[in-house]
């Protein structure tokens, strides 16, 4: 994975514009530790920093290609996943390559393909072609979201990045924030519309996009969406497919030219990859997998469990370390380590994010740095396989808005009078938008309407937030993380399996369990569904509370935003906040270490308010 950016602008002279694209590629430094490279041209720049996994001499960029009086030059991040398969479907056109990254397929698919070439690729990633004779810019995003790629347009011009901190480095791009966008910091956050980086004006390139830009032309389409099918498999077929489909994808993940470890809970999501991949090194050289756990100090005498997190993660990673005979390390995170790195959590997102979930998951990735480049990982399984609560209790199935952020007061009363624009119809406006997009049966029940309703609503904002933690958290730690369930064929296999079939025998992810009971241990197969784990410490809670009462005094424009008796009562009592700031797991210590993370944003990017 690395960090991409590029500038186009035909009005201007960009081949000696060096200070500004250097400005650019710094920000993208932790992103591509490893290597950096530049185009310059008369009307583009491309930029571009390198964490090398596959083929280390052959994969540099900007990569150029000329072919039938055309040149073109990429500026890659992501990985494909059926790379060989391409290569030798452009061989057979007449194609030859000088390496074997993944960078050169995706050039050459381009020029052979042109758009098209996004319907043949089986990956994660962001990436630009820029076209040197027809002075064309070509951006374009994965189907599910899991690499991100950032833009600003203006007249003649366009600005893009891997990161919103990218494009802000840029000096026409200045870091202001509209009343919208506090709308989508303090009543969606840490979630946002897909379209939107809030600050400075800056969009998205949503999922299963692609852009092209040719002087002050912008085409943008969506090449890949989830169509509504029959499903004709029964049981015993469905249960065979799932579990190839699984481990195909985590198969093809666990190729890479440096050491690769995997993340392992103990829930049945992270087994399976661990499983795969613990096969895979034994049966490659006689090697053992290294697994990774996360906790917190002292987070034992404090667990508390609860309807979304019924149990610790303990002795299910003792269960499985053993059955995978791996070298397992469990990271302990320290309380205090954990409130520092919020600052730099924030600045890792460029927004204010899921507080301690994401620098808990910054600590930990820094941690496995040290000894690995390349992480598997279990997220996304609980989205398309029906693992969250949402699914299956009937009054959070049918809550007519979003069911992980069910309730708008604590979120309106956070902030003063006057700042945020009509909260309710914003928020119903979010939700609609989306539900009326999904593609349905007419011979759907009320009941699989629903299920399809919330199955793109989870793949639209639940796991587009947990993306794009995983990938800011990650990439910010030079450490590369794979998704294996967030392949493509798995999400279209998914989405028009009937409800009976994915809950077999009753339970979440039932299909799964199934797929897979000859291959876990019997207590991981059984095991309830449980979250990311947090700390329980009440240090936490005491401490964020000092922090937040510190910015109240502060002299700050957040300061004027704030609501402060509101968030005084949060701290005084805690217990009232009955329902999640946003997901299972963020109660008052996260909706106060999110403050904590709002002030670190506005003081850091020296955000202003249009």
């Amino acid at each position: 994975m690395c960090g991409i950016a590029g500038w186009v602008d035909y009005n201007k002279n960009l081949q000696h514009e060096n200070q500004i694209a250097d400005k650019m590629s710094r920000t993208l430094a932790k992103r591509g530790p490893d290597e950096h490279g530049s185009l310059f041209t008369t009307h583009a720049l491309l930029l571009h920093r390198r964490l090398s996994v596959i083929d280390k001499n052959g994969g540099r960029q900007p990569m150029t290609f000329s072919n039938a009086g055309e040149t073109y030059t990429i500026t890659y991040n992501g990985e494909l996943y059926n790379t060989n398969e391409i290569r030798n479907k452009l061989l057979l056109k007449g194609f030859n390559f000088e390496s074997h990254s993944d960078t050169e397929v995706v050039l050459k698919s381009y020029i052979y393909w042109k758009n098209e070439c996004l319907e043949h690729f089986n990956g994660i990633f962001g990436f630009g072609v820029w076209e040197h004779n027809s002075k064309k810019l070509f951006l374009a995003r994965d189907r599910i979201g899991v690499k991100p790629l950032f833009f600003v347009d203006y007249n003649n011009g366009i600005i893009f990045g891997s990161e919103i901190k990218t494009l802000l480095a840029h000096p026409k791009i200045r870091p202001e924030v509209s009343k919208e966008g506090l709308n989508e910091i303090f009543l969606l956050g840490p979630a946002r519309t897909a379209s939107m980086g809030i600050v400075g004006g800056i969009k998205e390139l949503e999922r299963g996009n692609y852009l092209e830009f040719t002087h002050n032309r912008i085409f943008k389409k969506k090449y890949w969406q989830i169509r509504a099918k029959e499903f004709y498999d029964g049981e015993k077929i469905a249960i065979k497919k799932v579990k190839a489909l699984i481990f195909d994808a985590i198969k093809r993940q666990l190729v890479s030219d440096v050491p690769l470890c995997t993340f392992l809970s103990g829930g049945l999501d992270s087994s399976i990859i661990s499983t795969v991949a613990a096969e895979h090194y034994k049966n490659l050289n006689n090697t053992k997998l290294t697994t990774y756990s996360v906790d917190y100090k002292d987070n034992h005498k404090y667990f508390i469990k609860s309807f979304f997190q019924p149990n610790s993660d303990k002795e299910y990673i003792k269960t499985m370390s053993n059955f995978l005979s791996s070298n397992h390390k469990n990271i302990i995170l320290d309380n205090f380590a954990l409130i520092n790195a919020l600052d730099e959590s924030t600045f890792a997102r460029d927004l204010p994010g899921m507080a301690d979930i994401d620098s808990s998951l910054l600590l930990f990735c820094k941690e496995i740095k040290k000894d690995f480049t390349v992480a598997l990982s279990g997220e996304c399984a609980d989205e398309i396989f029906g693992g969250y609560p949402w699914y299956h209790d009937k009054k959070l199935l049918f809550f007519d808005g979003f069911p992980w952020s069910r309730s708008l007061e604590i979120r309106k009363n956070i902030v003063r009078e006057n700042f945020l624009i009509n909260p309710d119809e914003y928020v119903r406006e979010k939700y609609l938008q989306t539900i009326n997009t999904v593609d349905k049966l007419p011979t759907d029940t009320k009941f699989n309407n629903r299920i399809r309703e919330m199955f793109i609503l989870n793949l639209d904002w639940f796991m587009q937030t947990l993306l794009d933690r995983k990938d800011r958290m990650s990439m910010f730690s030079g450490l590369e993380i794979r998704v294996p369930f967030c392949d493509h064929r798995i999400v279209e296999y998914a989405y028009n399996m009937p409800w009976s079939i994915k809950t077999l025998n009753g339970r979440e992810k039932g299909i799964v369990r199934e797929a897979l009971k000859n291959t876990l241990p019997k207590n991981i197969v059984e095991r309830k569904k449980s979250p990311y784990p947090k700390t329980f410490n009440p240090f936490y809670m005491q401490a964020v509370s000092k922090e937040v009462i510190k910015i109240l005094h502060k002299k700050t424009l957040l300061k004027e935003i704030l609501n402060h008796n509101f968030i005084i009562n949060i701290i005084e009592n805690p217990e009232k906040i009955k329902d999640p700031w946003y997901g299972q797991l963020m109660g008052a210590p996260q909706v106060l270490a999110y403050i904590v993370q709002l002030d670190r944003w506005f003081d850091r990017y020296k955000i202003q308010i249009i």
